[in-house]
């Protein structure tokens, strides 16, 4: 049982829960842009959280089901059609040989993942599914690909219908507000730089992608030189490079950096930023504690695990 691609979209690859314990060697951890809407996919089809799904980002793509399988499609900025009628984001539904699975891209977001039960089978590098095209583990999906299923519907059928309530889906905005820890090289900017950097507003370079958002806003001014002896790099962590203009580290990011950090964006909110269209969303920062940002995963993390599903019973087949 495949999914054959019949339109590739701009960004388009295959992505599990990420890469773990190799970035010592200088390999990123990859995974998905937007966690939640990765993590929620999975659940919808009853796969483990890291399971592999497709990641569509940036424009349109068209997919063809050769078999039956349970799927869903949750993120946004996209519209889902299946042979031409219209089916809701964040809702499991009943996959059938010959299907078109088309995902429009529309306003409101960058990113959405297909899952299917029992997940993506592709080529693994040391552990993992996700691909990283940087250093040759695989590569953007093209016209033409097919990809291997893992399972069917079988048993999951009956999950078909059910969804994610839109109460315990991120706050998805074209204006958010991100909130960010100091960073371990804050004193090396001007005193009046992290004002600036939290009044903004920001918005999203058209020359971001997985492994950094660049950002076009108010400059930001070092005490110095903003270049510095090569440190290890974390997801989130904001990056300014001699121009002012700050780059958030992103799953692809490098494992190492010589460019002064300001910031770390909080993970929970790495899913609002990496959403935030290019040069049409308006980002601002908000500084908090670390305990503080820790709690807001914790509590996130456990409302997604006491979710209620909501079943769509008008949408379970066609």
């Amino acid at each position: 049982m495949t999914v054959h691609i019949q339109q590739a979209a701009l960004l388009m690859t295959v992505q599990d829960g990420g890469r773990r314990g190799y970035q010592r060697f200088g390999m990123p951890e990859s995974g998905p842009m937007d966690g939640w809407a990765f993590r929620c996919a999975n659940r919808l089809v009853s796969n483990d959280s890291g399971a592999a799904c497709v990641e569509i980002g940036f424009s349109s793509a068209e997919l063809h089901l050769a078999g039956r399988s349970l799927l869903t499609v949750c993120g946004a900025g996209y519209r889902l059609l299946v042979n031409d009628h219209h089916l809701p984001l964040w809702m499991a539904f009943l996959g059938k040989p010959g299907d078109r699975i088309r995902l429009e891209k529309i306003p409101g977001g960058n990113w959405v993942y297909l899952a299917a039960s029992g997940g993506i089978l592709s080529a693994a590098w040391m552990g993992s599914r996700s691909a990283y095209p940087a250093a040759g583990l695989g590569r953007q999906l093209t016209e033409g690909d097919r990809l291997p299923l893992l399972g069917s519907a079988g048993e999951w059928e009956g999950l078909a219908g059910r969804s994610i309530p839109v109460a315990a889906r991120p706050a998805y905005s074209s204006n958010p507000l991100i909130r960010v820890m100091p960073g371990q090289h804050l004193a090396r900017f001007k005193s009046e730089s992290w004002e600036i950097f939290c009044e903004g507003p920001y918005s999203l370079s058209p020359q971001s992608d997985r492994m950094g958002y660049r950002l076009s806003g108010p400059p930001l001014a070092h005490q110095t030189s903003p270049d510095l002896v090569s440190q290890g790099m974390v997801l989130g962590a904001v990056q300014v490079p001699g121009d002012g203009q700050p780059i958030v580290m992103m799953p692809d990011h490098p494992t190492t950096g010589g460019y002064a950090c300001i910031a770390t964006v909080a993970r929970v909110d790495l899913p609002l930023l990496a959403q935030t269209e290019p040069g049409i969303g308006q980002l601002r920062f908000k500084l908090t504690e670390i305990t503080q940002a820790q709690s807001a995963w914790s509590e996130a993390t456990g409302r997604m695990d006491a979710t209620d599903y909501f079943e769509e019973d008008t949408w379970t087949g066609f």
